[in-house]
């Protein structure tokens, strides 16, 4: 079992960070292997809308990203993580994830309408972290990792989302958060599993 965690902060060591590296050592707890992605970290533009992908599914721009494929493709369960900016992902994730439009293709031309309404990929699952209280502070990323889950042919579990946790360490204050976190990892491989 394969756990991919995609760290999405662009901020070393925050709180979603933090809750991250529980999540995965959560997985680890359950016998996964982990691995992750630094978003930050990423030399890569974000999709230049080229086509390119639409006849192969491949991505023809060569860049930190080309790494990134196969192991989204080998994983069983992804996790993004991301805090709230303006009510969606930061901007390094996001290049990511719209950088997936490859792997949307390679699923439109390998899988027939009717393969499509399944998901074969394994499962995805979101750590969102926001500084305010605001109703609808994770609408816009529940929806953006629903569709990017969809583009990696896996099912969107849900996540866990926390609000008033700005300070960088505030999950240190709040250890809640890091137990949850922990257990979101564990029963993400136990669900995998069943």
């Amino acid at each position: 079992m394969k756990v991919l965690g995609i760290y999405g902060s662009p901020r070393k060591n925050g709180n979603t960070d933090r809750l991250l590296d529980k999540a995965l050592e959560g997985a680890r707890a359950a016998g996964a292997e982990t691995s992750a992605v630094y978003a930050r970290k990423l030399k890569m533009s974000g999709c230049i809308e080229c086509g390119g992908c639409d006849k192969t599914g491949k991505c023809v721009v060569q860049d930190d990203m080309q790494s990134v494929y196969p192991r989204m493709e080998e994983a069983d369960v992804i996790i993004l993580a991301s805090p709230i900016f303006f009510y969606g992902l930061t901007a390094q994730v996001k290049a990511l994830v719209d950088r997936s439009q490859a792997l949307w293709s390679k699923r439109m031309l390998e899988k027939t309408p009717e393969e499509r309404k399944r998901y074969d990929g394994g499962r995805g699952y979101v750590i969102a972290v926001g500084a305010t209280r605001g109703e609808n502070l994770f609408q816009g990323v529940e929806l953006e990792a629903k569709y990017f889950f969809d583009a990696l042919d896996m099912a969107y579990e849900g996540g866990i989302f926390f609000r008033r946790l700005e300070k960088k360490d505030a999950t240190e204050d709040n250890p809640e958060t890091l137990q949850e976190a922990f257990n979101l990892g564990l029963n993400a491989v136990r669900s995998a599993r069943d």
